[in-house]
């Protein structure tokens, strides 16, 4: 299930590969997310010192579920992924120039869980192509379901 997706991602990238991460996250934050607060337009993802982190995601608290804190709606969150993975992610991230995007914050088996994507950048031509695309894509069914009712 959904919680919060990331459109602008798949505007601005080719998403070549969708990986699953953990989360770090505090009390709040998962009341908040519950509670549908949790916003992804803003967020990247960054390798530092070997490990992954997502920066700019936007979780706004809870005025009742965070009286004794004082909650930072956009502090830097580790993601938990096996070594393995992530040493396969840098290894791409650095040579090849690919981009860790977070593209959806999920639920699995009652767990908040982030889809983040192994991306390359569209240029601009790119994506007006992929604007037309659907267009034409619209147009058909549009023309498709006129023809059906006549």
């Amino acid at each position: 299930m959904s919680i919060a997706q990331n459109k602008k991602a798949l505007h601005d990238y080719f998403i070549e590969e969708r990986l699953e991460a953990g989360i770090a996250l505090e009390g709040w934050e998962v009341k908040a997310i519950r509670a549908g607060r949790a916003q992804m337009k803003e967020g990247y993802v960054i390798v530092r010192d070997g490990e992954l982190f997502l920066i700019g995601a936007h979780i706004t608290p809870l005025p009742e579920a965070s009286t004794h804190i004082k909650p930072d709606p956009t502090r830097t969150r580790k993601l938990l992924m096996h070594a393995a993975q992530i040493d396969k992610l840098i290894g791409q991230v650095e040579r090849a120039g690919y981009t860790l995007v977070p593209l959806d914050l999920h639920y699995t088996r009652g767990r908040v869980k982030l889809a983040i994507g192994l991306a390359k950048g569209k240029r601009q031509y790119d994506k007006r192509d992929t604007e037309r695309e659907r267009e034409w894509q619209r147009e058909r069914q549009r023309l498709l379901k006129q023809g059906n009712q006549r």
